[in-house]
This record gives structure tokens, C-alpha cells and sequence, in this order.
């Protein structure tokens, strides 16, 4: 379905759907928070927060940067799930002040004591998760319960974040917990847009196989996926861990594999869905190995998702659905390749700064300066498209002739037919 239109409110644009100001926020917040860490590394810096450094870095990449990217991207698609309008106005900016003062209590909490700064943080994802849940409900799309069980999910793990770092001084389960949420949100998404989107790039042009539909394999590789990540979640040390992450890991390669990305290469949008998806399986190899061999560490593999399978994806979704919503030609930006680069780059940096023991230091260094890069031009880029208001008509992204994707095709352009009929009234 094509993204409804708002209501005929009066408001700034960035106010009129809920992915304008938490894709901004989300890759600004992205881009920043990782410098911040930086400079804490190297001792430069201290915030007045009660988690430890490294907590805090990890808290506010999954349960800060990740929680508002995920906010856009499920506030920009329930709509077209539902045919309902979408949160807008007031209520969007309810939820944004709650985001953004959850970042503000978390960085401050020693002066505020851990227990309100945890009510603040915690109230964003618990109003997101209601949210969702009852656009659910009043659309009857229960297949995306699902997606209520992961913010649910998420939100535990947000409450055994901040529990943990409070009674023990650290947080490693309420860091699993939320890493495998995050986990499971992209093999979910993940097998929506990658064969999707790569299956409209092919649409029309030179015959051969395209992406496998959804079917028994795919209901499967979830399945393991999700016992693998629970499993690791209460004993990720334990061998008896390793071998379900290892048996995920091969069952998401292969479910990668049908989906045909080899034959839209050529087209750099496409191409890159699959390399952030490429990081998942990765992840799960990496991961179970560690439980396996004492000599490998788990942070390895844990950023494998983390920066990405995380990071890639969101890039990769964010430009997308900007570009559908603000018909504008975002896709084309000179610089889009450039940021994809970047944030693959950072991730295999902080892969291989996991296996350089001491000498570690200036891999970490390439990562956060690469990643920042990525995230923050990728705030610069998103800027005006998502402050202004959308465009009357869409406008072709890919006039050249030959080209695997057609300019014409609604999923690649964000054409919206001018009849499309309007939502029914809603959240």
C-alpha cells in the first residue's frame, strides 16, 4: 500500500509523520553519541551519568540511537499496514519530548538519582510499544503482533539495563536482551524489505530466478534464530549456546542466499540492503564461536550486529523511506555511496579491532571518526527533505535508460497515484 496522507492539520512538516523527526534525531543522535564516546575513551571526558562508561555507550547505541530509528521506521509503516492515519501533531511531539528526555535523564542520572531517570527512559518505549499495539488492534493486523513482542521485549531489556547497572555496576543482560531484540526486529524487517525491494529492482528487466516468497525455510530460520538469541541471552558462555547460533547463523546465510542479490548488484540501493543483512548471519557465526572457544570474544560478533547488520540496515531503510515519503530524490545523493561505505567500513574496523588485542586502539579510532561520519552526514543529507514539505509529485530518480530499476516503479520512486484513497481516521 502507498503511504497514506496526513490529515489536513495545520503544523510544521517535520510534525506531520512520525519518521521526519526520529530518522533525523535518530542518525544526529547516532553520529554524535559515538564522538562523545570517543572522547570518553581517551579519558577526556565525563558525563554525570550513574552507568558506567561503557554502559553508557551501549545503552544509548541500542536503547537511544536504535530505539528512534525504530520509532520512525514503525510510525512511517503501520499506517500502510492499517490504512490508518498516522500519528501526527501533538501526540508525535509527546513522544519525540519523551525520547529526547530519556537521552538527557540517562546522561544526567547521577545528579537525578538512577530510579527517575529510568521512569523517563523507560515511558518512551512503554507509550511506543502501546501504540503500536493498538494500531494493531483497531487495524486487526495480527500478524504484527510480532512487532509488539519485540518492542515488549525491548522494553525489558531497557528495565534489566538499568536495574543491572544499578544493583551490579554493569548491565550484561540487559544488553543481550536488547541486542537480540534488535536482532530478531531485523530478521523480521529484513525478510519484508530486502527480497521486496530487491524483486522490484529486477521487475522488467533480463530474465532469471528471483527472491524466494516467504515460506516453511523462512518460518524455520526464524524460529532458530529466536531460540539461538534466547539461549545465548541466559548463557552466553555456555558451549551448549554455541551450536543453535551456529545452525542460525547457516540458516540466515542461506536465507540471504535465495534471495537473489547477486543479479541486482548493479544497483547500489539494493546492494547494500544485502550486505547489512550479510552482517546477521555473520553475527551469529561470530557469536557462537566465542561460546565455542575461549579464546574469541563475543563483542566481535556482537558488533558485527550491532554496527552491521544495525547500522547498514538503518542507513539503507532510512534513505529509502525518506525518499518514498518526501518524493524526493534522496537515493540519487552524490554522497549516498559514500555513507554506505562509511558505515561498512566502521563496522569492519570494529570487527577487526577485536582481533588485534593490544594494537586495538587505532581500529576503535577508524571506527567511531567512520561511523560518525556516516551517521552524521547522513543527518545533513535528510535535513531539508525532512523538514520541508513533501513534494506535490514525485519526481524520477533513475531517468537513465537500462537501468535495473524502473523509474516508474512505485517502490523505488515513492510515486503515490494522486486518487489514493485516505486513510480512516485513526492514531
Amino acid at each position: 500500500m502507498p503511504i497514506p496522507r496526513t490529515s489536513s492539520r495545520f503544523g510544521p512538516p517535520i510534525l506531520s509523520y512520525g519518521l521526519r523527526p526520529f530518522f533525523l534525531l535518530g542518525a544526529l543522535y547516532g553520529g554524535a553519541a559515538i564522538l562523545v564516546w570517543l572522547v570518553m575513551l581517551s579519558g577526556h571526558l565525563s558525563l554525570p551519568t550513574g552507568l558506567a562508561p561503557r554502559d553508557w555507550h551501549v545503552h544509548e547505541m541500542l536503547y537511544g540511537y536504535l530505539a528512534a530509528v525504530i520509532a520512525g521506521y514503525l510510525l512511517a509503516s503501520i499506517p500502510n499496514w492499517t490504512g490508518r492515519l498516522p500519528l501526527e501533531g501533538g501526540r508525535l511531539l509527546v513522544l519525540l519530548a519523551l525520547w529526547v528526555a530519556g537521552r538527557i535523564a540517562v546522561g544526567t542520572s547521577a545528579w537525578t538519582g538512577w530510579m527517575f531517570a529510568a521512569a523517563v527512559d523507560l515511558s518512551f518505549l512503554a507509550i511506543l510499544a502501546l501504540a503500536v499495539l493498538r494500531e494493531t488492534i483497531a487495524g486487526k493486523t495480527w500478524r504484527n503482533m510480532k512487532i509488539v513482542a519485540v518492542l515488549v521485549a525491548l522494553l525489558a531489556g531497557n528495565l534489566s539495563f538499568h536495574l543491572e547497572a544499578h544493583l551490579d555496576g554493569t548491565a550484561e543482560h540487559g544488553a543481550r536482551i536488547g541486542t537480540a531484540a534488535i536482532v530478531v526486529l531485523v530478521v523480521l524487517i529484513g525478510g519484508r524489505v530486502v527480497p521486496s525491494f530487491t524483486r522490484t529492482a529486477l521487475a522488467g528487466g533480463k530474465p532469471g530466478p528471483l527472491p524466494a516468497s516467504f515460506g516453511g525455510f523462512d518460518v524455520a530460520a526464524l524460529a532458530v534464530a529466536a531460540a539461538a538469541l534466547a539461549s545465548w541471552v541466559v548463557a552466553p558462555d555456555a558451549p551448549a549456546a554455541g551450536v543453535p547460533l551456529l545452525l542460525a547463523g547457516a540458516a540466515q546465510a542461506i536465507r540471504l542466499a535465495r534471495w537473489a542479490g547477486n543479479r541486482a548488484a548493479r544497483d547500489v540501493d539494493v546492494l547494500v540492503l544485502h550486505l547489512a543483512y550479510a552482517f546477521v548471519p555473520l553475527g551469529f557465526v561470530l557469536v557462537g564461536l566465542a561460546a565455542l572457544l575461549p579464546g574469541l570474544h563475543a563483542s566481535i560478533g556482537i558488533h558485527a550486529w550491532t554496527g552491521g547488520a544495525f547500522g547498514t540496515m538503518t542507513i539503507a531503510v532510512m534513505t529509502r523511506i525518506a525518499a518514498q515519503h518526501t518524493r524526493r530524490p534522496i537515493l540519487d545523493a552524490p554522497a549516498l555511496p559514500a555513507l554506505y561505505g562509511l558505515v561498512v567500513a566502521a563496522a569492519l574496523a570494529r570487527i577487526a579491532a577485536g582481533f588485534a588485542g593490544p594494537h586495538a586502539l587505532p581500529l576503535l579510532t577508524a571506527s567511531a571518526l567512520a561511523w560518525a561520519a556516516a551517521f552524521l552526514g547522513l543527518f545533513a543529507l535528510l535535513l531539508r527533505p525532512l523538514t520541508a514539505p513533501r513534494l506535490a509529485s514525485p519526481k524520477p530518480l533513475r531517468p537513465a535508460p537500462g537501468s535495473l530499476l524502473a523509474p516508474t516503479t512505485p517502490a523505488r520512486s515513492g510515486a503515490e497515484p494522486d486518487d489514493a484513497p485516505r486513510a480512516r481516521n485513526g492514531a
